[in-house]
């Protein structure tokens, strides 16, 4: 609601003359609208179908996968300080919630957090552009833009969530292992509780971590915003003035998002397999949320095209954005390699259990898929130069990257949270479904609130004739 009343004056004069600027609108048609809708409720009722499913499977059966029994699996997790047991009968007995309840949770964090990402790096994309006085891309920068428009929402998700939640998706959370008395006590867990409780008791409050996400999600809100005032001030004033003041709210976004993107992710993701870390985690997923980013960005520019929008975006725009997706898949498989690499390489065991457990079992098959779909496909379908001109080939390209590195962040949260009980089903498909009808749907809605381009860019000229 809060959208739909900041400066009014300015989004009603930037409407009154767009038959003088020439500047186009997206109408956002109720033929979408409706689609997506549809799209929702599919969602809704596959969600339901896996709930349901899960409940009937019951929620301790033995499990027995990679040629190991039950028992063996959850002694061999346990040395890194798991929270689960075993009963007389060899069945592991994981504390907390029903196994369809924590299954549900693991969904719901993944889609918070990937789309919480994709929502942070559009603003991202938008100001780099302005950092680097990039012309050629004046044209569509308001398309990641208005993924902004989805960090309210995301900081809900994941506040309530973690509150709701939190014991079923970090292990961190449980108060008994900092007390040196209990028999869950942890020693390696206690040495980063200041990490998660300054300035309160371990085991008690999680304030500062608590605190980074108001802070992070606060200022990335306020950026956004002020950056989107300023965009549509430009649209009625013109010069270069509102220009330059982007330029150097875009520096100061930068400065900002390189540290706190990093640290959200060490919060959001890493510290779910509590006892593991790496020092390019932060990298790591920046590069899955960018790659992604960039994957939507060029697919949603395509979709405007196709509907008769965004005329003054040509093929070598197109091309730039086919591109940067060719080149940051291959980005970040150079950090997936890198990270696996070095503790493959090095074999201490409190490092390699975290790819053991994800490239053994019933995660290996999306381990690899997620090379397939996030390298392979990329590296082949893109290396030509046609290919990145053809907008066929594109847009199927980009929706593979998407759904693929959605499966990345399944790999990075699914096994921390289930261990060996993870699966794949009605209820992940579902879920995805509903984020992403969700997502568009804002997204969408707020693409149509003000013109496609700046009419009154400085280099609204350049961008029109671009060529590679």
């Amino acid at each position: 609601m809060e959208d739909c009343v900041v400066r009014p004056n300015i989004t009603k004069s930037i409407k009154s003359n767009l038959v003088n600027t020439g500047t186009e609108t997206f109408e956002f048609t109720n033929k979408a609208k409706k689609n997506l809708m549809i799209t929702m409720v599919v969602g809704l009722v596959l969600s339901i179908v896996g709930v349901v499913t899960n409940m009937g499977a019951g929620n301790h059966e033995e499990t027995t996968d990679g040629g190991h029994d039950a028992t063996e699996m959850v002694t061999d997790q346990g040395d890194y300080g798991e929270s689960v047991e075993v009963s007389e009968g060899g069945a592991a007995e994981h504390h907390g919630s029903p196994l369809w309840l924590k299954s549900l949770y693991n969904n719901l964090w993944i889609n918070t957090i990937y789309f919480a990402g994709l929502a942070l790096l559009g603003v991202f994309f938008f100001t780099i552009q302005y950092a680097a006085q990039a012309g050629w891309s004046a044209g569509i920068k308001r398309i990641p833009l208005a993924f902004g428009a989805w960090l309210p929402i995301a900081f809900g998700l994941i506040a309530i969530l973690f509150f709701l939640a939190g014991p079923d998706l970090f292990h961190w959370t449980h108060s008994s292992l900092y007390d040196v008395n209990s028999e869950d006590f942890d020693e390696i867990v206690k040495n980063k509780a200041s990490y998660f409780y300054w300035p309160m008791e371990a085991g008690s409050f999680p304030a500062f971590w608590v605190g980074r996400l108001v802070l992070f999600f606060g200022v990335w809100y306020l950026l956004f915003r002020k950056l989107r005032t300023l965009a549509f001030e430009e649209d009625i004033e013109g010069g270069e003035s509102r220009w330059k003041r982007m330029r150097i709210l875009s520096a100061l976004f930068l400065v900002f998002f390189a540290y706190s993107s990093s640290i959200a992710a060490w919060d959001w993701v890493m510290s779910i397999d509590v006892h593991w870390f790496s020092t390019m985690y932060g990298w790591y997923s920046f590069a899955s949320w960018w790659v992604a980013c960039l994957a939507l960005t060029t697919f949603l520019i395509i979709y405007l095209k196709e509907n008769g929008y965004l005329s003054i975006v040509n093929t070598d725009v197109l091309h730039d954005m086919g591109k940067f997706v060719f080149a940051f898949s291959i980005f970040w498989t150079y950090l997936w390699f890198s990270q696996f690499m070095l503790i493959y390489y090095a074999h201490i065991p409190e490092e390699t259990v975290y790819y053991m457990d994800r490239w053994t079992g019933k995660y290996s098959i999306f381990f690899f898929l997620n090379l397939i779909i996030n390298f392979i496909l990329p590296f082949f379908m893109l290396m030509t130069h046609g290919s990145k001109r053809q907008n066929r080939i594109l847009k199927s390209i980009c929706v593979v990257i998407i759904l693929g590195h959605w499966l990345d962040f399944y790999l990075m949260i699914t096994p921390g949270v289930m261990k060996y009980e993870g699966g794949f089903g009605f209820m992940e498909v579902g879920l995805l479904l509903v984020f992403l009808s969700s997502f568009l749907f804002v997204v969408l809605r707020q693409i149509a609130k003000a013109p496609l381009f700046a009419s009154n860019h400085p280099m609204l000229e350049e961008s029109k004739h671009h060529h590679v």
